[in-house]
């Protein structure tokens, strides 16, 4: 019954805001052993509890609601114990819903079958629980994946896009919506501005993926949408960045009419473009530029302040040839600079202790380094850790080693 009020809350709000939300968008680096010493009193202190393919949460489909409820519950007391302060809850992994959605089926990672009512709503529970112990809770969307198979007849019988087989591409054996029609954009846009209108959510987080990471030997069909919309462009490329962009301001200007004060975050992939590529770039060597390959202009987000903060993923140990953590720090560092873009790290704890890792991921007190680097940079205001699963295992004590070394206190996140 905890719930019920959140409940009541979202259906006294619901006559309200869907007529309203369909007006608002339109068709070797060597670091020193962490010293003890007091923290900031304010940064941030995340964990990213992901549900697709029940990565961290739900541990399986189909557990009873209780259940689901007490594996939540459980994620969020560890949180809080471990002095961290905001946990960012995937909501819509797959163009599909962890509330009771009017515009998307209910996820499959909650019963076994989209469209299947668990019985409870687990996006009200998580605002109204990790606000009761004292954590903010922001809520973690996909804006275009659909589906991590390329079968539409797998989909809900009503799922959108089955309704609208015109918006989706098939790429890499999966289902996308396509970024580049105006009714795509808008369409995601109301679907997760729902949950913003419905709940008082402390952020709305989008990760990495925008158009695609690259399949090789593969394209991703927009043909007919460049056509008809690419016109006044120098390039394909500069049109799909113009897509991605478009949604970044439409989002950040939904949310603010529908909840101000609400925060909008993005957490991409960590390199914007190798200084080979452009002298304005990192020193790195990365496979995968997201400016170049994910058509996301991560760079001019944070230097036009357009969102509230950026969580690069800077997923890889200081000294790695390719992508050095400290070297991507330095430069992060001086993107953020007077921009009022909060700037936090994305860090790896998946990586620590696991398998086919190289040393210096074997090591428990990796990750404490990155704080102590990261601490020389005043634009760098926290850590986000992915995530939920191995804060709780913490298989060879890296997270117990941060806590010790820089959670002594507890703190408050940035605003």
């Amino acid at each position: 019954m905890a719930y019920g009020g959140v409940r009541m809350g979202r259906l006294a709000r619901r006559a309200f805001t869907l007529a309203a939300l369909s007006s608002l968008v339109t068709a070797p680096c060597a670091v020193a052993a962490p010293a003890r010493r007091p923290r900031s009193a304010t940064e941030m202190r995340g964990v990213w509890i992901a549900t697709v393919a029940n990565r961290d949460w739900p541990s399986r489909p189909g557990l009873t609601a209780a259940a689901q409820r007490g594996e939540l519950a459980a994620h969020l007391d560890k949180a809080a114990r471990d002095r961290l302060n905001t946990v960012i809850l995937q909501v819509r992994p797959t163009a599909d819903a962890l509330w009771p959605s009017p515009y998307e089926p209910w996820t499959e990672y909650l019963t076994g079958t989209q469209g299947g009512d668990p019985g409870w709503d687990p996006l009200g529970t998580a605002v109204q629980e990790a606000h009761a112990r004292g954590l903010e809770l922001h809520a973690w969307f996909n804006p275009y994946r659909i589906a991590n198979h390329a079968d539409p007849g797998r989909l809900a019988a009503r799922h959108p896009a089955r309704e609208h087989p015109d918006w989706v591409v098939r790429y890499g054996g999966k289902l996308y919506y396509n970024p580049g029609l105006p009714q795509v954009r808008a369409f995601v846009q109301r679907a997760m501005l729902d949950a913003v209108a419905t709940y008082p959510v402390d952020a709305v987080h989008f990760d990495d993926y925008f158009y695609p990471y690259p399949v090789a030997g593969q394209t991703f069909d927009d043909d007919d949408a460049y056509d008809r919309y690419g016109d006044d462009f120098s390039s394909r490329a500069a049109w799909r960045r113009d897509n991605v962009d478009t949604l970044v301001k439409e989002m950040a200007a939904g949310i603010q009419r529908v909840r101000p004060g609400t925060r909008f975050g993005i957490s991409p992939f960590g390199v914007w473009r190798n200084a080979s590529t452009d002298p304005r770039g990192s020193d790195t060597r990365a496979g995968v530029q997201t400016y170049d390959d994910l058509y996301a202009d991560t760079r001019t987000w944070v230097r036009e302040h357009w969102i509230d903060y950026i969580v690069p993923q800077l997923y890889w140990h200081i000294g790695f040839a390719d992508a050095d953590y400290a070297r991507l720090a330095d430069w992060w560092a001086s993107v953020a600079q007077g921009t009022g873009t909060h700037l936090y790290l994305g860090e790896a704890l998946y990586k620590a202790g696991a398998a086919g890792q190289p040393s210096a991921w074997q090591d428990p007190v990796e990750l404490s380094r990155h704080l102590t680097l990261a601490a020389r940079h005043p634009q760098v205001r926290g850590h986000v850790f992915f995530a939920a699963r191995d804060v709780a295992a913490d298989p060879i004590g890296a997270m117990s080693r941060v806590i010790a070394d820089h959670y002594g206190r507890s703190a408050k996140p940035p605003r």
